[in-house]
């Protein structure tokens, strides 16, 4: 073989040429097999990834535990038993209702982030969406387009604060129902009967803690709902800027 390769040293460099292009070719696909494997550990490691549910979670689980160290002291208890209207306890139903959509779409928006950061035309996003409808668009429909979904994806954000609003209104609805409360009980004309002032001191106690539990507990639930409502709008404005620096990538290139 060797006196071969001597003899014809053409086919020597031919033999060498093919060896060394299957050991890139080689080299190649190895690299492109270890690249997934590469891009998982990076997304795994990005401390990022997960950040706005973790907010989220931290906001709730410290609220939940300030709400159940206020049920240890016996001050749920206290504010349910003085509001006779139970309208603090509806107050906090439709505040579970807040916190719950809230959570929902903090969850959707932190996985669309994670999409955008590791963008795959084939996985159905609206990075996607929005990059499909920017193909071909002159620079004015771009910001049409733009504008489109900045109120597209804000409109999530405003729900959440109307029910945050809410909050504060059924206070004051309890508020007035419990000034009416306390105003039925008295009666100018019994005034000097020493027997009926005991019963309209009860009923104008009971309607003043209607008033003012309400109240407070509709302006505690809406502080509490508007800081994850503030999360979500974070949120959505680093999704609306990620989105359109990645359409804005694509229609350069």
């Amino acid at each position: 073989m060797t006196l071969a390769f001597t003899a014809n040293p053409r086919l020597a460099n031919t033999i060498r040429r093919q060896s060394a292009a299957a050991a890139e070719a080689f080299d190649a696909s190895d690299e492109r097999l270890a690249w997934p494997a590469a891009q998982w550990r990076a997304q795994q490691d990005d401390p990022h990834r997960s950040l706005l549910v973790l907010r989220f979670a931290l906001v709730n689980v410290l609220g939940f535990a300030l709400l159940s160290l206020a049920y240890a002291h016996g001050l749920v208890d206290r504010v349910l038993l003085a509001d006779e209207t139970n309208l603090s306890l509806i107050i906090f139903l439709v505040f579970l209702g807040g916190l719950g959509l809230c959570g929902r779409r903090i969850l959707r928006t932190s996985r669309e982030l994670n999409l955008v950061r590791d963008f795959d035309p084939l996985v159905e996003s609206k990075a996607g969406d929005y990059l499909a409808k920017l193909r071909g668009c002159p620079g004015d429909s771009r910001a049409i387009l733009a504008g489109a979904l900045r109120l597209k994806l804000s409109h999530g954000v405003s729900g959440v604060r109307h029910i945050a609003g809410s909050l504060v209104l059924l206070g004051l609805i309890g508020t007035v129902i419990g000034f009416i409360i306390a105003l039925s009980g008295v009666d100018p004309d019994s005034a000097s009967d020493i027997d009926a002032i005991a019963p309209m001191v009860s009923t104008l106690i009971a309607g003043m803690s209607t008033a003012l539990y309400t109240t407070l507990v509709g302006s505690i639930l809406n502080l509490w709902l508007m800081v994850n409502c503030q999360l979500l709008a974070d949120g959505v404005v680093k999704l609306i800027a990620a989105i359109q620096e990645l359409g804005e990538r694509h229609a350069r290139s």
